[in-house]
C-alpha cells in the first residue's frame, strides 16, 4: 500500500472541509424552510419585520444590492457599495453600473422610474449579460438569507405575497397597525383557490418561504427570442391548457390556464429580456404595460396583477433599427436606457482578459509573458477611442490619460474632458471575444505552451486579415493600431524588464537617483548652494543633471518649474504622512529615473545582449539575465529568450 504522503493529507483536509460546507449548507437550507397557515404568518412571522414583508421587487432588488455591500468599504458611497456584487466579474464600466444602481434605489423609492423598463444598450461581450447574470445569482443568494426571507401562498404559480390575502376594506387598518401599504391584488388562480379549498376563509390559507431560483422558475425568469415569425405571447402569458380543459369543463376555470409562462416565473423577482428588440411589438406593449401599471391582460381573466422587474438588453444594431421605427417613440419614452459600453482603460480591458482565460481550458496549461494581456487590451482599447482633435494629443497619450497615466501637459482632469467630448466611446471596436479568440487561436494552431507579446501581435494580425466582415479600410486602422501598441508601450515595458534584470540593485540605484534629484530641485527652488558629497565644497545646484532627467520625459525648458513644484509638493506630502517618497509616489518621476538609468546603460546592455559572437563572460551573464526574467519578472525561458532578443534588435536600430 502506498504510504500516505503530505500532499495527500492535504487534499483529503481539503475534500473534507468542502464536504462539511456542503453539509452545512444542506442543514441550513432545511432550517431555512417554514410552512403554516396566513394565521400563523401574521402571529409569527409579519410582527418581526413588516416593511421587509410588504417590499416590492424593486425594493427587494436595491435592498439585496446594499445587502451585497455590507462587505465593502464603510467610507464608500452608499452608490459604491451597491456596486459590490459586480466588482469581482465586471471591470471598466463603474459609470453604467452606478446608472444601474441609481434605478433601483429611485424605483425603490417609490419615484415614476419604477414604471418604465429598464433597458442596457451596448455592443456585444460588453458586460450586459454578465450584469443580468449577477443580479440573478445575487437575488437567489440574497432570498436564503434572513434579511431577504420572502414567503408565497403555497402552490400559486405567481407565488403571490401572502399579504395580497388581505381584503381591500381592511387594508387601512392592517396600514395602520403595521405601518406597511399592501397594494397587490390576488391572481385569478388564488381567489379560486381560496374560494374552492377554504370556502373564502383566507386566514386558513397556506404560506411557505421561497427561495428564487432561475433553474426552478421561481421568480426569476429568462426570455430568449426566437423566429418572430412562430413567437406566441404564451411564451410571456401562458394559454389555455387543452388538456386540463378536457379534465375541467371549463376554459374560463383559472386551473385549466397553462401559468408557465415567463412573466408569472419571473414574479416577485425579476424577469430578464435577452435582444429585447428583435420580439414582436405587442410583445414590447404587453412588457410596458406590466412595468408601469404592474398588470398583465390575457384572455378570460381580469387585468393580472404581477409584480416583478424587469431587466432587458440589446444591441446596437437592432437600436438602430428600431430607432427608425416612428411609431417606436412612444415605446422609447417609456424605456430606462442605460449605456454599457466597452471598457476604455486598458488596466481594466486586461483585467477582463485575465478573468476569460483563467477558465478556459485551453489556456489552462499555456504561460502569458507579463505583458501579453495588457499589450493585448491596449489594442483593444485603440480600437474603440476617437481620434482627439487637440493638436499634441494623441491616441497613445489619451490611452494612457484613461488608464489614469500622467501625461506631460495633461491635467489630470483631462481624462474627463475627454470623455464628455466623445460621449460614443467604447460603443464600438474590437470586443474582448475577437482578441480571446486570436489567442486561442494562436495557442491551438502552434501547439504551444507558451505565448509571447510579439506572438499575440501576430496572432491578432492574422485574425484581422482573415476577418471577412471588415472591409480593407477598417483592416488597416485595426493593424495600424498593432504597430502603434507594440511602439509606444511593449517597447518601453521589455526594455524597463531587461534592464531591470540586468542590473540587481536597479531599485536602490533609482531610489538614490530619486533622492539626489529632490536635493537637488530643492535648493534650485531654494536658490541655495549644496555641499558636494566628493569634495564637501559648496556649490549651485546641478542644471544640467536636472534637465538631463526631466528632458527623458520630454519636460520642455518652460515647464520645468511648475513640474519641480508639482515633485516637491508630493514630496512634502509624504514626509507630512510619515512616509518615504519613492519612485511609486510619482508615475512620471519613475519613468524619468528610469529612462536615465536605461540611458547610462545602454552600451552595457548591447554589449551583454548582443549574439553575434558573445564569449563565455557574455553568456554567463546572459543566462543570468533570462533567469532572473523567469525569478522575478514573470517570464519562462521561452519569453525570457525571445525578450532579450527583441530588445537587442531594439538597440541596434537606435
Amino acid at each position: 500500500m502506498r504510504p500516505l504522503l503530505a500532499a495527500d493529507a492535504d487534499s483529503n483536509g481539503a475534500t473534507a472541509d468542502f464536504i462539511d460546507s456542503l453539509s452545512s449548507f444542506s442543514r441550513l437550507h432545511r432550517a431555512q424552510r417554514w410552512e403554516g397557515t396566513f394565521g400563523d404568518f401574521l402571529t409569527g412571522i409579519l410582527p418581526v419585520n413588516p416593511v421587509a414583508l410588504a417590499r416590492s421587487s424593486h425594493e427587494y432588488v436595491w435592498d439585496m444590492l446594499r445587502w451585497h455591500g455590507r462587505v465593502g468599504d464603510a467610507d464608500a458611497s452608499e452608490n459604491s457599495r451597491a456596486r459590490e456584487l459586480f466588482k469581482r466579474e465586471l471591470f471598466g464600466i463603474d459609470e453604467p453600473l452606478s446608472r444601474v444602481v441609481d434605478y433601483f434605489k429611485a424605483a425603490a423609492a417609490g419615484s415614476d422610474v419604477g414604471r418604465r423598463l429598464l433597458l442596457l444598450l451596448g455592443p456585444p461581450s460588453g458586460g450586459k449579460s454578465t450584469l443580468a447574470i449577477l443580479l440573478k445569482r445575487g437575488l437567489e443568494e440574497y432570498s436564503r438569507t434572513d434579511e431577504g426571507a420572502l414567503y408565497a401562498i403555497r402552490g400559486s404559480p405567481l407565488r403571490e405575497n401572502p399579504l395580497n390575502l388581505i381584503p381591500t376594506s381592511l387594508r387601512a387598518d392592517f396600514r395602520e397597525r403595521y405601518g406597511v401599504n399592501v397594494s397587490g391584488e390576488l391572481s385569478p388562480w388564488a381567489r379560486d383557490f381560496v374560494e374552492r379549498e377554504f370556502e373564502g376563509d383566507f386566514v386558513r390559507v397556506p404560506v411557505e418561504r421561497v427561495f428564487l431560483n432561475e433553474a426552478l422558475r421561481v421568480g426569476i425568469g429568462t426570455y430568449a427570442p426566437h423566429d418572430p415569425t412562430t413567437a406566441d405571447i404564451a411564451d410571456l402569458v401562458g394559454s389555455v391548457d387543452l388538456a386540463k380543459v378536457a379534465q375541467i369543463g371549463d376554459e374560463g376555470d383559472p386551473r385549466a390556464w397553462s401559468w408557465s409562462g415567463a412573466v408569472y416565473a419571473a414574479s416577485r423577482g425579476v424577469l430578464e429580456m435577452i435582444e429585447i428588440l428583435k420580439v414582436k411589438r405587442e410583445f414590447l406593449y404587453l412588457l410596458l404595460t406590466l412595468t408601469q401599471e404592474k398588470n398583465v391582460k390575457v384572455s378570460r381573466f381580469p387585468l393580472i396583477h404581477v409584480d416583478e422587474t424587469i431587466l432587458a438588453h440589446t444591441n446596437l444594431a437592432e437600436f438602430h433599427r428600431f430607432l427608425q421605427e416612428k411609431e417606436n417613440e412612444a415605446l422609447l419614452d417609456r424605456m430606462v436606457i442605460i449605456k454599457v459600453p466597452y471598457a476604455l482603460s486598458y488596466r481594466d480591458e486586461s483585467r477582463i482578459y485575465h478573468k476569460l482565460v483563467s477558465g478556459a481550458p485551453a489556456f489552462r496549461n499555456v504561460h502569458l509573458d507579463p505583458h501579453v494581456l495588457n499589450l493585448a487590451a491596449v489594442f483593444g482599447i485603440l480600437t474603440r477611442l476617437v481620434a482627439p482633435a487637440r493638436e499634441g494629443l494623441d491616441l497613445a497619450k489619451k490611452l494612457r490619460l484613461y488608464a489614469g497615466e500622467a501625461v506631460e501637459g495633461m491635467p489630470e482632469s483631462e481624462a474627463a474632458r475627454l470623455r464628455a467630448e466623445a460621449p460614443e466611446e467604447g460603443m464600438t471596436g474590437v470586443s474582448p471575444r475577437f482578441v480571446i479568440n486570436a489567442l486561442s487561436n494562436a495557442i491551438t494552431r502552434g501547439n504551444t505552451h507558451s505565448l509571447t507579446s510579439m506572438e499575440l501581435l501576430l496572432a491578432l494580425k492574422d485574425s484581422i486579415e482573415s476577418d471577412a466582415r471588415m472591409d480593407a479600410k477598417q483592416k488597416k486602422a485595426w493593424i495600424d493600431h498593432l504597430i502603434c501598441a507594440r511602439k509606444e508601450f511593449y517597447n518601453r515595458w521589455v526594455k524597463e524588464d531587461v534592464h531591470r534584470a540586468m542590473f540587481a540593485s536597479f531599485e536602490a540605484e533609482a531610489q538614490q537617483l530619486l533622492e539626489k534629484y529632490l536635493d537637488e530641485v530643492e535648493a534650485s527652488l531654494d536658490q541655495r548652494q549644496v555641499s558636494d558629497p566628493i569634495t564637501g565644497e559648496a556649490r549651485p545646484a546641478d542644471e544640467r543633471f536636472l534637465r538631463s532627467v526631466e528632458e527623458k520625459i520630454k519636460v520642455s525648458d518652460s515647464g520645468k518649474q511648475s513640474f519641480r513644484q508639482e515633485v516637491v509638493r508630493k514630496a512634502m506630502v509624504a514626509f507630512k504622512a510619515g512616509e518615504k517618497f519613492k519612485l511609486a509616489s510619482h508615475a512620471r518621476m519613475r519613468e524619468a529615473i528610469e529612462q536615465y538609468l536605461f540611458e547610462e546603460r545602454r552600451d552595457v546592455l548591447r554589449l551583454v545582449t548582443s549574439t553575434a559572437r558573445p564569449d563565455d563572460d557574455a553568456r554567463q551573464k546572459i543566462s543570468v539575465v533570462q533567469q532572473r526574467l523567469v525569478a522575478e519578472y514573470g517570464y519562462d525561458e521561452h519569453s525570457a529568450r525571445e525578450a532579450l532578443s527583441y530588445v537587442t534588435t531594439l538597440l541596434a536600430q537606435e
